[in-house]
């Protein structure tokens, strides 16, 4: 894994060097993911693929596998945040999912309007927009093999376990919306908010970060999808009103 994440960072550097692709950040562990592999307490397809093509059986209440043809959001929300640049975002769900355009639309807007999220610095602002040429990044819910196959675009190998951000694409990997992790310690729409901000914090530029200690709050920008290091799971960029955060792991 480690050397996976070496060429992975190699090629964003690579890409930077040729104007292209740049700010690569997939949900990579900081080491081994062996004891991250199947460990769901009903087996159902949240794990790590662990046998063929599809990871052996087929999960119960969402597939592995899609068409890799989305379904975008209609309308627009209000605009989140008090002053600064806007970001201006779509949503878009794969077909087949089982999962509701318009309800994972109000999920993502009711995490990135919260005054806990990114718009709590009063330097930026957010609103969810309908139209491609308008939106400065799409927020994609996909299922685990075509979340793979789209952050692969990026140099990015997350097993179909990890969600990930490319420039302008934030990929949310249906498995993690459905199952979060083993032994996250906190209710499902926690995580969710948790992944939300996390990988539209790389949109916003933000590196990952390892706990600050035993018991603390684990920051947004932690790998807290391959464990908490001792922290407690927290979903939020603030904390009691202020930035909250940890020690910086570039190129992590």
């Amino acid at each position: 894994m480690r050397r996976r994440r070496r060429r992975a960072v190699l090629l964003g550097l690579v890409l930077l060097g040729a104007g292209g692709f740049v700010g690569l950040y997939p949900d990579d562990p900081p080491g081994d993911p062996a004891p991250v592999a199947g460990r769901l307490a009903d087996g159902t397809g949240g794990g790590r693929p662990t046998g063929g093509p599809d990871g052996g059986q087929p999960p119960t209440g969402y597939p592995r596998s899609g068409p890799g043809r989305f379904t975008a959001a209609d309308g627009r929300s209000e605009v989140y945040g008090s002053d600064g640049p806007l970001h201006r975002y779509r949503i878009e769900v794969e077909q087949g999912t089982g999962q509701d355009v318009d309800a994972f639309a109000a999920a993502v807007d009711a995490t990135l309007g919260d005054p806990n999220s990114w718009i709590r610095s009063g330097e930026l602002r957010f609103q969810r927009v309908p139209e491609v040429a308008a939106a400065d990044f799409t927020i994609y819910l996909a299922t685990p093999a075509t979340s793979e196959r789209i952050c692969a675009e990026g140099g990015l190998d997350t097993e179909g376990y990890t969600s990930c951000r490319l420039p302008g694409r934030v990929v949310i990997n249906l498995a993690r919306w459905m199952d979060a992790v083993p032994d996250y310690g906190a209710p499902l729409s926690v995580y969710r908010t948790y992944v939300v901000n996390h990988e539209v914090g790389h949109e916003l530029g933000e590196e990952h970060q390892a706990c600050p200690g035993l018991g603390e709050p684990a920051p947004v920008m932690q790998q807290q999808t391959y464990g908490l290091d001792g922290c407690v799971a927290n979903a939020w960029p603030y904390v009691d009103g202020s930035r909250y955060s940890g020690e910086l792991i570039p190129g992590a």
